[in-house]
């Protein structure tokens, strides 16, 4: 039998937070978003305007789930002009976290990317894993989540960016790449800008460490039905969003290359 379409659950925004340049969180309370696991995401509606994917940037935080958006159209900009006491619609989680790998892990986190891999984060510090995180932005002022991580991680926090206003003046990839050469990581997990998970990518492959990497895709249907995040022979919302090695060698022609926009037309990735 066909699997019956998921129903939309009406969630009331507790908190509104402005967390960086370009990204506002949301804090709302749902069961069953407290049930997902680090790396899924929930598609987001607001009556009349959307329904779009967003990565889950804190799972259960006293009971509380939090998304975190970047401005990047209509429906983005609708979400956070929301006000505490405002509904969404939520539906989900959906898709394939992270997976442990390792014990002494890598993270390269740019922009908006660390939104999802925050939850993960949080997972293995708990669990006794103490990972090593590059931290990119454009500049200083849109470093996501630095303060919270420079709590969570201490020293094994390294700040990258673009313009050299805090940190290592350059690009995270960079940084990464440099210290996957020589300081004994046995894992690599990256979340950011395509082209930046890439560049890690590439990285993680010639010094030979297994790789995760969250995809963002053009996602509608959220069960893997439309085709519309389609990469090679993948669904990124039902295979994904989190990708290993194995699958991005197989999706090398496309990743960081070309994707589908809304209408189905090929274009080329630009960020």
């Amino acid at each position: 039998m066909p699997k019956t379409a998921e129903k939309t659950r009406m969630v009331e925004i507790s908190r509104v937070v402005h967390e960086c340049t370009e990204i506002t969180s949301i804090w709302f309370s749902d069961e069953e978003t407290r049930k997902a696991k680090p790396g899924q995401y929930l598609m987001v509606w607001i009556p009349g305007i959307d329904e779009v994917p967003m990565s889950i940037s804190d799972i259960d935080n006293d009971g509380q789930s939090r998304i975190s958006i970047r401005v990047i159209g209509q429906m983005t900009q609708e979400l956070v002009d929301l006000n505490p006491g405002d509904k969404i619609g939520i539906k989900g989680p959906y898709g394939n976290g992270y997976k442990v790998q390792g014990k002494h892990p890598l993270f390269v986190a740019g922009g908006s990317g660390t939104a999802s891999l925050m939850p993960f984060l949080k997972q293995m510090v708990k669990e006794g894993i103490q990972p090593t995180v590059v931290l990119g932005a454009r500049s200083a002022d849109m470093l996501l989540f630095v303060e919270d991580l420079e709590k969570l991680l201490g020293e094994k926090l390294v700040i990258s960016t673009d313009d050299g206003s805090r940190g290592y003046s350059g690009y995270a990839s960079g940084y990464a790449a440099k210290l996957m050469e020589s300081n004994g990581f046995d894992s690599v997990y990256t979340c950011g800008p395509e082209l930046m998970m890439a560049k890690v990518f590439k990285s993680a492959e010639e010094n030979e460490l297994p790789l995760q990497a969250s995809l963002e895709r053009y996602v509608k249907c959220a069960e893997g039905l439309c085709g519309s995040c389609a990469i090679g022979k993948y669904r990124v919302c039902k295979d994904g969003p989190v990708f290993d090695t194995v699958m991005l060698r197989e999706v090398r022609e496309e990743f960081a290359v070309s994707k589908l926009d809304p209408t189905g037309r090929v274009v080329r990735v630009d960020h």
